[in-house]
């Protein structure tokens, strides 16, 4: 079995070996940085499967370490996940706008921790599979990406072009939160005027539409949304 690299970023030597543990229990190996230029360069070199990046670090912080990541052409589809004490709506805002996949807050439940890692992984490679496919197929539910079409069990699904890239937007990366602002730009362009709450609009359309499948479409409290698809369900 494959076994997924995790570099860990975390200044705190106790939380540091906390989670460290607890990933190489679960049989992950697990790389370690304790300032943001280790991050860098760790990163760098070693090219992980998933980050797990606090926020609050000596040097540059963690919201540098996740933009100059997201920047290079090496390291930019490494997930990240930040693991930080700041839970204010503003610093994860600002976190999943760099490009973080996901976040987690201190003080955090060890399992949890482990689940998302496992979760994070698994939705980068089925966006990587989903990528390269014009159907997409999760349960019942299929994306005709070519031809902007939309089925559940096999009937075809009548939904707006604004609400087909958004669905397909959340779909091919299932598991990821996206704020609203995120939302807009993929699938209208950063210069497209247009307030945040009608992503409101698009999401609670889609719901009613896909019928049970909309409770998948999650909605995380003040940040935005994110998808639950995956190819069991």
């Amino acid at each position: 079995m494959l076994q997924h690299k995790v570099l860990v970023v975390e200044d705190d030597s106790d939380i540091l070996e906390l989670i460290r543990y607890n990933l190489e229990a679960k049989g992950y190996r697990v790389l370690t940085a304790q300032t943001g230029e280790e991050a860098v360069a760790l990163a760098s070199s070693s090219k992980p499967d998933l980050i797990l990046l606090d926020l609050m670090l000596p040097g540059i912080d963690g919201l540098e370490v996740c933009k100059r990541l997201k920047a290079s052409l090496v390291t930019k589809f490494i997930p990240i996940v930040m693991v930080t004490a700041k839970s204010s709506e503003a610093d994860i805002v600002t976190g999943l706008e760099l490009g973080a996949d996901d976040y987690i807050t201190k003080p955090f439940s060890t399992k949890v921790l482990v689940a998302r890692v496992a979760a994070t992984i698994r939705s980068n490679q089925l966006s990587r599979d989903f990528s390269n496919s014009s159907l997409i197929t999760s349960g019942a539910l299929t994306i005709d990406t070519d031809k902007h079409e939309v089925f559940i069990n096999s009937k075809r699904i009548d939904v707006t072009a604004t609400e087909f890239d958004v669905l397909k937007l959340l779909i091919r990366r299932s598991g990821r939160v996206f704020t609203r602002y995120q939302i807009i730009d993929a699938t209208k362009g950063g210069d497209y005027e247009v307030t945040d709450r009608a992503v409101d609009v698009q999401i609670v359309g889609l719901r009613k539409k896909l019928g049970e499948y909309g409770k998948f479409i999650k909605t995380v409290r003040g940040i935005g949304y994110k998808a639950e698809f995956d190819r069991e369900m």
